[in-house]
């Protein structure tokens, strides 16, 4: 292991967006099993800080490896595309469109129940774009495409905290 390897490297895992999240789970168990400070301590300070160091090395990939839209990012990145969310928000014209409706319909939506209903209707739109992310990336390796399906999802992901927000307004006990 380097401290330098990319997170899937690191994790002995292939390059993929569709991982077995189990498998994830249990090789940062074995890595932070082999990286724990505690493990080192009869070898003095120095070696507790590099252990340290790979420790926060570990945890910062899972906590990458284990969030889709992150995960997605990171290979994106590894196949020389940027997503670049903060400074490319090009989305195509139909997208936009589709956003806007999406929040008229949250102003627009009245009761508990027409905000759930939307909240589903966004679960299912998220589904189904994670599965054409998984695609773009696994199957077609087309980083460019999923770059721009990853702003997107960042988008949904925000969309979909205003609507819990909402959700929460009008149910305090949630």
């Amino acid at each position: 292991m380097q401290l330098g390897d990319d997170d899937f490297t690191l994790f002995g895992l292939p390059a993929r967006q569709a991982l077995d999240r189990a498998e994830l789970d249990a090789r940062r168990r074995e890595l932070q099993a082999q990286v724990h400070p505690d493990r080192f301590a009869h070898e003095g300070a120095a070696a507790q800080r590099v252990a340290m160091q790979w420790a926060v090395r570990v945890n910062e990939a899972y906590t990458r490896l284990k969030d889709p839209l992150s995960r997605a990012t990171t290979l994106c990145a590894l196949r020389g595309v940027a997503v670049d969310a903060e400074r490319n928000t090009a989305m195509p014209a139909a997208f936009l469109m589709q956003q806007m409706a999406w929040r008229e319909a949250l102003e627009e939506a009245g009761s508990l129940a027409a905000v759930e209903a939307l909240d589903a209707e966004m679960a299912a739109e998220e589904g189904k774009m994670q599965a054409e992310l998984t695609r773009l990336l696994d199957e077609e390796n087309n980083a460019t495409a999923a770059a721009a399906l990853v702003r997107a999802l960042m988008f949904l992901a925000r969309f979909r905290q205003d609507i819990e927000n909402r959700l929460e307004t009008l149910d305090p006990t949630r």
